[in-house]
């Protein structure tokens, strides 16, 4: 079989009050609108009664000048977290009137939001007696606060057998609507509430099918319980990926936010969302979605997770799913932590028995079939529907001549003819599309179609059996990294390097809605309790869950912290013993563009050694030193004053990116980039750390002090790093790692240095 990865035929998409008078002018649309709080007068009660005011003055004044009619409902919602603003439908004239308001500071105009299991806790080194699960004991008590697209309450992953009361600091709710009532929440899932307003009123005509926080897609359900789902015995994807399904942090609670739907989702609802997770006292926020080449202070979701970690709250974002492209990365946010999706050492398939050889291929197919021996024939290209009709009794074997789409037609064509079988010989790089086909079909590799096309060949009564429904573990090499996952330097911070881990992302088995046809088996739709699907908002979800077990095990840990703890334990070793390896590459060597600090690993994370702490000023030093207006960073920070006096780029970030592309400098000079970390030490007792850097090709990395000694825990120690590189890189990327290990060998604290000649235009 393929040593890379088998994935789901669809690669899912890293998904993204009151009434006042208001006034026809013209188109209206939706803005999010950030106000300066210190403006507001003390008659007012509250914000909401402010902004209410405000609106209802702005049509007033409006009306008085054009004498247009009057509808309601301006006010989409009022934020208390995430800005000190509100949501509201306005035309351009509105809009402008707006701007003359005491207090408006900013607005930005309302965004789509893209929306970007059984073995992978075995894959993650996860087990029971020891280790992050017992630690954590199991993430009991935290909250996963989820925002996608709603949730099946029924799924068995929600079962709350064997949990606790829910915890008292919980203010959330379970929010009735449209097939969903309060009854459906437990002990497991806490919570679940659902965010229109704003996708309402952009589309004043829509019909929302499922008015409620239940799943219609099944994104949600299978985000939020491969994160945080229960114990379920006997899971399956029909027969493929058996075992006891569990999430992440099956000891975790879980709350839905419903905010993408059917019909589309919008960043306002988005905010309201994260706005509520925020009240209702979510100790995690989990996001599979995000938006593509956005500055940080037009980033809705950038915006409102600031507001999240000001209030101690972990943030796990996708990264994207349009690789193998450079650049392509979203959620590039230095205070979120960005998942890549990587592969798993398992793989789904069929094995084909004949004469005495049997060879193994890819295959998905749901369906049940024969294994009794059957007529088999050599069909070559399979290029003719007609020919293939001839043998509709047998099982064909085509031969894919590689050439551009060969394969999709040989495909298209063995399935109208109705033949027992296909079987493709291929070495096409994205035959996992094909996989769960809707008919009987097995993918087999050059070198194994060639022993079964010899028996063809040399046998007068040639015949073959097929076993569908088998996995196959231990696939070699594994983890790789996913040709799809997003890549970085970031768009909206390049000189933070982006993603920070990489997560299984590829068939990936979690929890699905009954009533949803995850296949087909010919015309038939079937359905499934679980399905395996791929793409980074399956990545996403692994790591919120196993941040769940870091907070667990270290409540009084910051986000900044925790992050550090998952990034500088990550492997970047594969299961060989050797570099992780790209697929979007053609195997090469997996740079931390494409897989952050390396593949997360659970266990390590808990005991870290030293963390790169950061706090919310720091975060502010690093958007004075991005050249933004005042305006924005208050946009972003809710601030009435800023202090921009030590604006600095280098954020303590447990990993290291510099750019050297300087046309303007002297041929032959060199340019030195300076980086000042600080590390604290978060274990008790005296250690001794020693610093090492792995060669980078075209440049020299020094650390200065290279060793450092910690005489307790949570002292601090500051160092250097300095990279010293020409005006222009000769390769567009070269990287390293910057390793501090203790003397006694226990903790090994790994950050990636990267040189790189790409700049963000």
């Amino acid at each position: 079989m393929a040593a890379n990865h088998v994935k789901f035929l669809c690669v899912w998409l890293s998904f993204s009050i009151s009434s006042v008078f208001t006034i026809t002018l013209a188109q209206s649309d939706n803005y999010i609108v950030h106000m300066d709080l210190s403006a507001m007068p003390k008659a007012f009660s509250g914000q909401q009664s402010w902004y209410l005011a405000t609106l209802s003055s702005l049509s007033t004044s409006l009306v008085a000048k054009t004498n247009a009619t009057i509808d309601s409902s301006k006010l989409l919602y009022s934020y208390n977290h995430v800005i000190h603003g509100f949501s509201a439908s306005l035309t351009p004239e509105e809009l402008e009137a707006l701007k003359k308001a005491p207090g408006y500071i900013s607005s930005i105009r309302d965004r789509t939001i893209k929306a970007d299991t059984t073995h992978s806790y075995k894959f993650l080194g996860l087990n029971y007696d020891s280790g992050a699960w017992p630690v954590s004991d199991f993430g009991k008590d935290v909250i996963i606060g989820v925002i996608d697209t709603g949730v099946w309450p029924e799924s068995e992953s929600f079962n709350d057998g064997g949990m606790t009361d829910v915890p008292s600091k919980w203010k959330g709710e379970c929010e009735s609507g449209t097939q969903f009532n309060s009854s459906l929440c437990n002990k497991k899932l806490i919570g679940a509430r659902y965010f229109n307003k704003a996708l309402i009123a952009r589309n004043p005509n829509i019909t929302i099918s499922m008015n409620s926080a239940r799943d219609t897609e099944g994104h949600g359900t299978h985000t939020s319980t491969t994160a945080a789902g229960n114990y379920v015995k006997d899971a399956s994807y029909f027969g493929y990926a058996k075992g006891t399904a569990r999430g992440m942090a099956p000891g975790a609670r879980v709350a839905m936010y419903k905010a993408l739907w059917d019909e589309g989702g919008e960043s306002s609802d988005i905010m309201a969302a994260i706005d509520q997770a925020i009240t209702d006292g979510c100790d995690v926020l989990s996001m599979s979605l995000g938006l593509d080449q956005v500055q940080l202070y037009e980033d809705p979701i950038a915006i409102a997770t600031f507001a999240a970690i000001e209030k101690n709250i972990f943030v796990s974002t996708s990264a994207g799913n349009e690789g193998p492209d450079v650049e392509t990365l979203h959620n590039g946010t230095p205070w979120v932590l960005t998942v890549a999706a990587g592969t798993m050492d398992r793989e789904f398939g069929a094995t084909m028995s004949f004469g005495s050889n049997s060879v193994d291929g890819m295959a998905l197919y749901p369906g049940n079939f024969s294994s009794t021996q059957l007529p088999i024939v050599f069909m070559d290209s399979c290029n003719s529907t007609a020919e293939l009709r001839k043998v509709v009794d047998k099982i064909v074997v085509c031969q894919d001549p590689g050439k551009e789409d060969s394969l999709n037609d040989q495909f298209n064509f063995v399935q109208v003819a109705g033949n027992v079988a296909g079987i493709f010989i291929t070495n096409n790089s994205n035959v996992d599309v094909f996989t769960q086909a809707p008919f009987p079909a097995v993918f087999l590799e050059q070198k194994d179609g060639d022993i079964l096309v010899k028996y063809i060949k040399s046998s007068n009564d040639p015949k073959a059996s097929i076993e569908f429904k088998k996995t196959f573990l231990g696939t070699k090499p594994s983890p790789t990294v996913t040709s799809y996952t997003s890549r970085g330097p970031s768009y909206s911070c390049a000189s933070v390097l982006k993603p920070d881990v990489m997560a299984p992302g590829d068939s990936v088995l979690a929890a699905w809605p009954s009533n949803l046809g995850v296949a087909r088996v010919n015309e038939d739709l079937v359905y499934s309790n679980f399905n395996l699907l791929s793409g980074t908002s399956m990545a996403c979800p692994h790591v919120s869950g196993i941040a769940a077990l870091v907070k667990g095990a270290h409540p009084d840990w910051s986000p900044a912290a925790i992050r550090s703890a998952l990034m500088t334990t990550s492997d970047v070793t594969d299961n060989t013993g050797k570099p992780i390896k790209d697929v979007g590459r053609s195997l090469r060597p997996a740079d931390p563009l494409a897989m952050g600090a390396g593949h997360v690993n659970p266990n390590k994370a808990l005991d870290p050694g030293l963390i790169y702490d950061a706090s919310v000023q720091d975060y502010l030093n690093l958007l004075c030193a991005l050249n933004f207006t005042e305006a924005q960073i208050k946009t972003i920070t809710k601030s009435s004053s800023i202090d921009c006096s030590n604006p600095s780029l280098d954020l303590n970030y447990p990993s290291f990116i510099a750019v050297f592309r300087d046309v303007t400098a002297k041929a032959n000079s060199t340019t030195v980039r300076e980086f000042t970390r600080t590390v604290t030490n978060v274990v008790e007792g005296s250690f001794t750390y020693k610093a090492t850097v792995t060669p980078i090709k075209g440049v020299k990395v020094t650390v200065e002090p290279d060793v450092l000694v910690f005489k307790g825990k949570n002292e601090k120690k500051s160092f250097k790093l300095s990279i010293e590189g020409p005006r222009q890189l000769d390769e567009a990327v070269s990287f390293g790692y910057l390793t501090w290990e203790d003397s006694g060998g226990k903790h090994v604290v790994r950050s990636p240095v990267v040189a790189t000649s790409y700049i963000i235009e």
